[in-house]
Order: structure tokens, then C-alpha cells, then sequence
């Protein structure tokens, strides 16, 4: 949760006009649904059974079975409405694609963009050529140069094929740690704590061995992508710009949530702020180094730090050392920024993240940002969190305090929404629900 939270207030370009009149994008693409599922289940099929002839026995049996579950997942986020088939993305970002093919006639032609309403600044591209773009890419990188440097770096995990063998990879390691786990027992005292020992060593050398090829192919992904990046139409420079934007989305955000923004959204006519509300549970004396890490968190790191890929790519291509600015975004990208931006919240609301789509609300909000927009959404998210509290199961959309994982204000946030009793939701999910049909009205 804390990765989401960190693309909250930076946006701080006018939005006048388009919010005022703003809609959220449409989800109604019944037909565009069962058309993709449609092809995508029949080249799964194929993918498939090209597996089956080119592999045999208990391996051919389990990649099937891998795969056939991948497809039933990203079939059901389909179904879901986790994509949205009808957008003015699309067209952009096939022609970003268009610009990559450019002198780089490895580049899949039969590639099927999607665009999902996830906020994080991310990409990915699935085994029959379905290309994944989150509508966070706009929100957070500079201009469309950058979202093309994504694009290309996970053109090169889908060219150098990482994920199949990545899941070919823990196929084989599945077989050969059964063979040695039976060893084990068969040669070790069932009540020795050595065979608990040696079971859990296993278990740690494969994680760690994962975690080492993983970052490896991030890093060649980096390279290739650079490559085909470079060779297209784009300035050079723009991506390691795009890797120096995604370092910042890595650092969790300290922006302060300021009190006065609570006393003047939450004071109302019918209820009165309460100074309890607001009060903290107290972290300080709790010894977070009591508990002893067994695995070390840096050796299982799927993502290098972005400092140490930057690196590496500057000492591969040096033409990369000299920094340039980034380039003045078109007017076509900013309009795309700005609707990006105006999913946000809806993005939230969609994916049951209610607690981080209230602090999100309040934090545009307190910027001053279009109110009759996000107020709105307050009344939205806020009846949801009343339904929740009042059905006992609150903790699937708020986060409970983690101290040591979470900013001032984010805590200080979720204290005051914990602190709140189940009339004091209703009551300020009434408001904001009658000042939006008030609005609608007028």
C-alpha cells in the first residue's frame, strides 16, 4: 500500500475547465470485453500446446498448468473491468509503439495494448503479446519520451522471453527440490532439527537464487530496451530520465496532510470536529528489532535500486553520462495527464482502495483543487467505509498503523479514520452525498 501512496500530491498543474466537466472514463465495453477474451483465450491455447510438443513429462504438464492459471487470473481482471478498452490512451501509445519498431525489426508487430486502471507507474507484456500500459505512467513521468523508455525496457523482457524462463526455471527447481527434500528425510532423524535446517536452507537458496535472476533480467531488459529505444526516433537521454522519475515513486513520500485540512472538511453543520479524532496511538516504546529477520530483505530484492541500473547503463553506453533536461511535454500528453489525473480517484474506487482514495481526496482538496469533483468522491468513499465498518470487515479497505512503514501523515490519517465511530461515517458520508446531488442540481 505504501507504493500507492506515494503518487499522491505531486500533481499540482491546473486542471480548470476539464474538471468541471469531467467524466469519469467509460466502463461499459461489453463487446470490446468478450472480443479480446475471445482472442486472447484461443492464443493461450495455442501457447499452450506449443508447449506441450516442445516439452515433456512432468515439466510439459507443469508449465501447462502454470499458464492455464495466468490465463484464468487475467481473465478474471478482464471480466473485472480492471482495463479499459475505450480511451484516447490507445492510439497513443500505439503509435509510441509504431516509433520503437523503427529500425528495430525485433519488436513484436501482433502486440494488443490494454490499458489498466492501476496508478502505479508500470508496464508489462504477457506471453501472447498483450501489452499492459497503467494509467500511472501519465501521472507520474514527464512526457510521452519517458513512456516510450518504459515501453521499451519491457519490449526487451518480452523479446529476451523473461518470464517463460523464469517460470521454466522454478519448474526445474520444483523437481530438483523435491529430489533433495526426499533425500533428506530419507537420510536424516526425523526428530534432528538439522532436517528442519537443511529444508528451510533449501527454501532460502531458491528464493535468493530467484531474486538474483530476476534483477539480472531487469538489467538486461534495461540494456536491450535502451537499445531499441535508441534506435527509434526518441532523445537518448530521456531514458535514464524515465529510471531517475521511477527512483522518486521508489521513496516514499513525507508530504504532510496539514490538521487545518481535517477541522475544515470534517466540521459540519450536523456534526462538529472532535479534537479526539485526532488522537495518536503511541509507537514509541514498541522494539521493532525484536523479532530477528531469517532472510535478508537486500539479497530478495526483485528490483535493483534504480541508482545501480542507471549505473550500469552509463558505463555500457556512455553517451548517457552527460544529463539533459527532460523535454517539454506536447499538449497532446498533457491532456492525457489530466485525465490520468482525473482517474485517480475513480482508479481507487474500482479497486476497493477506500481508505488511500479519502487521503488522496483530501490532499487535492487541500491544494485547492476542483472541489465540487472531489467532495464527491469523499460522499462515495465514505459510504463505503460506513458499509464496511458496519459489516465488521473494515480492515480489507483501510490500512491498520505500521509505524515503522508508514509516514507521519499517513498514520496520523488512518488514527483519525480508526477513531471515528460508525455514526460519525454516516453522518459525514450523508454530507458529502447530499452537497453532490445538491451540486448535480444546481
Amino acid at each position: 500500500m505504501t507504493r500507492k501512496l506515494i503518487i499522491l500530491g505531486y500533481f499540482l498543474f491546473s486542471i480548470m475547465g476539464i474538471a468541471q466537466v469531467y467524466k469519469p472514463i467509460d466502463t461499459a465495453d461489453y463487446l470490446q470485453r468478450k472480443a479480446f477474451l475471445y482472442n486472447f483465450n484461443a492464443h493461450s491455447e495455442a501457447f499452450i500446446k506449443g508447449l506441450r510438443s516442445q516439452y515433456s513429462g512432468r515439466t510439459s504438464s507443469e508449465l501447462s498448468k502454470i499458464y492455464k492459471q495466468l490465463g484464468t487470473d487475467f481473465e478474471g481482471k478482464v471480466k473485472n473491468k480492471d482495463f479499459v478498452f475505450k480511451s484516447e490512451f490507445d492510439a497513443v501509445i500505439k503509435s509510441l509503439i509504431e516509433r520503437l519498431r523503427k529500425n528495430n525489426p525485433r519488436v513484436p508487430k501482433d502486440l494488443k495494448i490494454l490499458i489498466a486502471r492501476d496508478n502505479t507507474p508500470n508496464a508489462y507484456c504477457l506471453a501472447d503479446g498483450t501489452f499492459v500500459i497503467n494509467m500511472g505512467l501519465y501521472n507520474w513521468l514527464d512526457n510521452e519520451e519517458q513512456v516510450a523508455a518504459v515501453i521499451s525496457h519491457e519490449l526487451g523482457h518480452q523479446i529476451d522471453e523473461h518470464t517463460p524462463k523464469m517460470i521454466l526455471s522454478i519448474v526445474e527447481q520444483n523437481k530438483q527440490d523435491k529430489s533433495t527434500v526426499q533425500d533428506i528425510n530419507e537420510t536424516t532423524d526425523s526428530k534432528s532439527l538439522s532436517r528442519n535446517q537443511k529444508a528451510f536452507d533449501i527454501l532460502k537458496d531458491r528464493i535468493y537464487k530467484e531474486g538474483v535472476e530476476k534483477r539480472k533480467q531487469e538489467m538486461q531488459a534495461d540494456s536491450l530496451g535502451y537499445v531499441i529505444f535508441k534506435n527509434s526516433d526518441f532523445k537518448k537521454n530521456e531514458f535514464v530520465n524515465a529510471l531517475q522519475k521511477l527512483q522518486t515513486f521508489d521513496t516514499i513520500s513525507s508530504r504532510e496532510l496539514k490538521v487545518e485540512t481535517y477541522k475544515k472538511l470534517f466540521d459540519l453543520p450536523k456534526q462538529s470536529f472532535k479534537e479526539k479524532w485526532l488522537k495518536k496511538e503511541d509507537f514509541s516504546l514498541y522494539n521493532y528489532n525484536f523479532y530477528k529477520e531469517k532472510l535478508n530483505k537486500d539479497s530478495l530484492a526483485s528490483h535493483p535500486e534504480m541508482v545501480r541500473r542507471i549505473e550500469r547503463l552509463e558505463k555500457i553506453f556512455p553517451e548517457l553520462k552527460a544529463f539533459i533536461d527532460p523535454e517539454k511535454p506536447s499538449e497532446a500528453y498533457m491532456l492525457l495527464k489530466k485525465t490520468a489525473k482525473m482517474e485517480i480517484l475513480p482508479n481507487y474506487f474500482h479497486s476497493e482502495d477506500y481508505g488511500v482514495g479519502i487521503y488522496t481526496a483530501m490532499q487535492f482538496l487541500q491544494d485547492g483543487e476542483e472541489e465540487k469533483y472531489y467532495k464527491s468522491w469523499l460522499g462515495k468513499y465514505f459510504a463505503k467505509i460506513y458499509e464496511a465498518r458496519k459489516n465488521y470487515n473494515l480492515n480489507r479497505y483501510l490500512d491498520r498503523i505500521e509505524s515503522k512503514n508508514q509516514s507521519e501523515s499517513y498514520q496520523q490519517f488512518l488514527n483519525f479514520m480508526w477513531n471515528l465511530s460508525l455514526d460519525e461515517i454516516k453522518n459525514i458520508a450523508d454530507f458529502y452525498k447530499a452537497n453532490e446531488t445538491l451540486a448535480k442540481v444546481n
